[in-house]
């Protein structure tokens, strides 16, 4: 039986009811016995004698009041556990003790003393203060006496205040919960939770004010929105979400660690599979945090929108000073042939690269201008006839009349011109290159609409079950709108798409102006200047624009099942930039539309499944770099012989070895030292050398970030080339103009502070939820957009500027006749 209890507010009413049960011949084990907070009841229960405890207290008007039940019991018998049942005015409260956890395995976890926090009583309307009752019946249905202790005590800090750090311990069978109420002026907070110690993994839940409270690890995900916590968890809360203005806190102490990424428990048969008392306490600090209000998401659209028709304005001014240099020149009669004058200049090749005695084919500038004319002009078709008519079709690389003899001596020649390779009818080669452009638009309508549907329903798995570890945020800076979690990492992507139209725009306006030059004088006939084909600036520009489109959407719910969202179109963006940097001045032997968007197809499918068994499977790895090795050699010997390499023979395949036996032993071997063409040949054994040392490199080290190692390989080929393009321009005597010149500098600036904006790592999905939330960092823009926003911004402009450096870097040579420009 329990002690005398000193007398409380409504104790006399407990008594009373006790008294009058025993006089009525019951037994002071089956009624209540008047109970005393802070007060500690020790006793034993069987099958034939229970406890009953009243607890009676006041609760003052507008107030709400927290009661806390510790009980503890000494007993090891899992078959006859004590059972404690607490009945309040709007609910009952229940548990046994030894309390049982399950884990892996079938694993469990036993607690001799548990506590648990009551739901706490409603504020009452009433001005006066008023009696509230609590009861709590301790039994078993054990043979024999088991001994309990119990105490019942009053919360003092259940509601956490505005910006007021709160510390507290929790562990598996004692959690804890907390009251916030929302201030008036405040209708969204942040709740931040810390720990000094990753473990014992944590869950963090939000959960609406209602009876019963889910406070144990088996049934936290009940209710509310959750995330599970190492040393860092952040939830943001709105006040529409909580029609009563009011939310409870709940922490719960997990009983194993592998959801946190800690280590799986073994499979273990037998009674050491039980374990008992296991110390998991641990030390929490929360603090709530009003969150920014809704002049900040207005300020922030606008700056983001601003931002980027800055360079919409820019391009005009761009334009308009053009437009007047256009204006004084055709006053002055000093135009470009494309606008109707006949200036030449001429850019020499470099003669350093013509081995001595390998002069086999070679020729002057006065040859080459004899190989200009075979290109002649009774075959090609009237100024203003660049029509898209479906009688052409074009392989895909050739479609020359000539015959084969006469492209490969052509194309062997030491010093090539583009003369050499812009032969072919200028109808089927735009054709060929407008292929791209229509191929890209309905590649990205077929890719864009299932992954739209496939991370609204991300979206709205997260919203309906409150699980907040599908989707890998920075929850320190993820600011909701609507049924959007994380708004602001979706607007930083508006950059992609404006500055792709941009450049749209800017390329329209070139094919336009090139147009009506052809159609004002025949600029067949005069061949000056790069060949003007737009197709892969316009594919370029959709990639970009898409790339803004589907990253958005990965940023929706960021997670390890859709990366590859984020991830596609930069892979495609980097290969549309190689083929146009070599289609400049290889015009006539680019790779087709369908095969270069074919091999777009088979880089992702790898960057799959890397992703799926890139991690721990070595015989991936040995086949990726073997298929790495190979595509760089069998590229390297296309892109020196021009295309023109086969190994052809007899019909025999002792004769096809044979033959490949003396093209390696004449090509390799004996032009090691001196090479026909040696600046094709030293841009191929550096673009090697760097392929094979990522190859090398993903075999011993094995990258977890497939997708982002693959698109490594992507943006060091496309630099090395371009810095091979712009040494040998200026090499061969040709210049940079003021606008690429500008485009240069301004690109490297901002990829170089891109990039280090990109590698602040705020989450990441190759951990788990609660590993990835230890790297989230507060915001570090008007106080709405993180690292990885201000990554999107500065990214945008980088590509813009780095298409816009591929589409200017040749203005130099409008004035230069094609039988003067050199190719590399």
């Amino acid at each position: 039986m329990a002690g005398r209890a000193a007398p409380a507010p409504g104790a006399l009413l407990c008594a009373l009811l006790w008294a009058a049960a025993v006089a009525a011949g019951g037994s002071p084990g089956d009624n209540p016995a008047p109970g005393a907070f802070g007060r500690v009841y020790r006793g034993a229960v069987n099958i034939s004698a229970e406890r009953v405890y009243a607890f009676a207290y006041r609760s003052e008007p507008g107030q709400v009041d927290a009661v806390r039940v510790y009980v503890n019991s000494s007993s090891e018998n899992l078959r006859y556990p004590v059972l404690f049942v607490v009945r309040q005015q709007k609910g009952v409260l229940s548990w046994q003790v030894p309390l049982i956890f399950r884990g892996l395995y079938q694993r469990t976890y036993n607690y001799q003393e548990v506590s648990r926090t009551l739901c706490p009583s409603e504020p009452t309307p009433e001005t006066r203060p008023s009696d509230q009752i609590i009861f709590v019946d301790v039994a078993s249905m054990a043979p024999f006496n088991i001994a309990y202790e119990l105490l019942v005590t009053r919360l003092e800090n259940f509601q956490l205040e505005t910006n007021k750090a709160f510390n507290f311990t929790a562990s598996p069978s004692q959690p804890q919960y907390f009251l916030y109420k929302f201030p008036q002026d405040v209708d969204s907070v942040i709740i931040n939770v810390v720990s000094d110690a990753a473990y014992p993994c944590s869950v963090v839940s939000v959960q609406d004010i209602v009876c019963p409270v889910y406070d144990l690890d088996h049934n936290v995900e009940f209710n509310g929105v959750y995330q599970s916590m190492t040393k860092q968890a952040a939830i943001t809360v709105q006040r529409k979400d909580f029609p009563g203005e009011q939310f409870f806190v709940v922490f719960v102490i997990k009983p194993e660690d592998y959801a946190c990424g800690g280590s799986v428990p073994s499979s273990i048969h037998g009674n050491v599979n039980r374990t008992w008392n296991l110390q998991r306490t641990k030390n929490l600090q929360v603090t709530i945090m009003p969150s920014i209000k809704k002049s900040v998401y207005v300020q922030a659209m606008f700056f983001s929108f601003l931002s980027f028709l800055s360079f919409y304005l820019g391009s005009v001014i761009v334009a308009f000073v053009h437009y007047i240099r256009v204006q004084r020149k055709a006053s002055a009669g000093t135009l470009s042939p494309e606008h109707g004058s006949g200036i030449m200049t001429s850019s020499h090749p470099i003669s350093a690269s013509t081995p001595e005695g390998s002069s086999y084919g070679a020729i002057d500038e006065s040859s080459s201008s004899g190989g200009h004319q075979l290109s002649s002009p009774e075959r090609r078709p009237p100024a203003g006839s660049d029509t898209d008519s479906s009688v052409e079709e074009e392989s895909d690389f050739d479609t020359m009349p000539e015959i084969e003899s006469d492209k490969n001596i052509i194309r062997t020649k030491v010093f090539l011109y583009l003369s050499d390779l812009s032969r072919k009818d200028r109808r089927i080669v735009s054709k060929k290159y407008k292929i791209y452009f229509w191929n890209i638009i309905t590649i990205a309508v077929f890719y864009a609409l299932p992954v739209i549907q496939l991370v609204i329903t991300y979206q709205t798995v997260v919203n309906v079950t409150g699980n907040q570890d599908i989707c890998y945020y920075n929850f320190l800076c993820a600011h909701p709108l609507g049924v959007l979690s994380a708004f602001n990492n979706i607007l930083s992507n508006v950059g992609h798409m404006m500055l792709g139209f941009l450049f749209l725009l800017i390329v329209l306006r070139r094919d336009i102006l090139h147009r009506r030059a052809m159609e004002m004088k025949d600029i067949y006939t005069l061949d000056y200047g790069i060949p003007k084909h737009f197709g892969l600036f316009y594919a370029m520009g959709i990639a970009l624009m898409m790339e803004g489109v589907l990253s958005a959407c990965y940023h929706v719910c960021p997670n390890y099942s859709n990366f590859q969202f984020d991830t596609s179109f930069m892979y495609m963006i980097a290969g549309l930039c190689m083929l146009k940097l070599y289609q400049t001045r290889h015009p006539d032997i680019n790779a087709s539309a369908y095969s270069a968007y074919a091999s777009f197809a088979v880089v992702i499918s790898l960057a799959v499944l890397g992703v799926v068994f890139g991690k721990n499977d070595m015989w991936f790895w040995v086949i990726f770099s073997m298929i790495h090795v190979l595509a760089s050699l069998a590229l390297s010997t296309q892109i020196y012989y021009m295309g023109r390499f086969k190994i052809d023979g007899p019909d025999s395949d002792l004769g096809i070895f044979r033959r490949a036996v003396m093209v390696l032993y004449t090509d390799c071997i004996q032009q090691c030292s001196r090479p026909m063409y040696m600046d094709r040949m030293v841009l191929l054994i550096v673009g090697n050398l760097v392929n094979w040392s990522f190859a090398i490199f993903g075999l011993v080290y094995r990258p977890r970030d497939f997708a982002s190692y693959i698109l490594g390989i992507f943006i060091c080929n496309l630099l090395l080339y371009l810095a091979f393009y712009i040494i040998m321009k200026l090499r061969s005597s040709e210049k940079l103009l003021p606008i690429p010149m500008f485009c240069i500098v301004a690109t490297a600036v901002v990829w170089a502070a891109a990039l280090y904006f990109f590698f602040q790592t705020l989450s990441s999905w190759e951990e788990t939820p609660a590993e990835s939330r230890e790297k989230n960092r507060p915001c570090i823009l008007l106080g709405f957009f993180d690292d990885h926003d201000v990554w999107h911004f500065l990214s945008a402009a980088a590509l813009f500027f780095s298409f816009l450096v591929l589409l200017t870097l040749d203005d130099d040579l409008d004035t230069v006749r094609r039988d003067k420009i050199p190719v590399f």
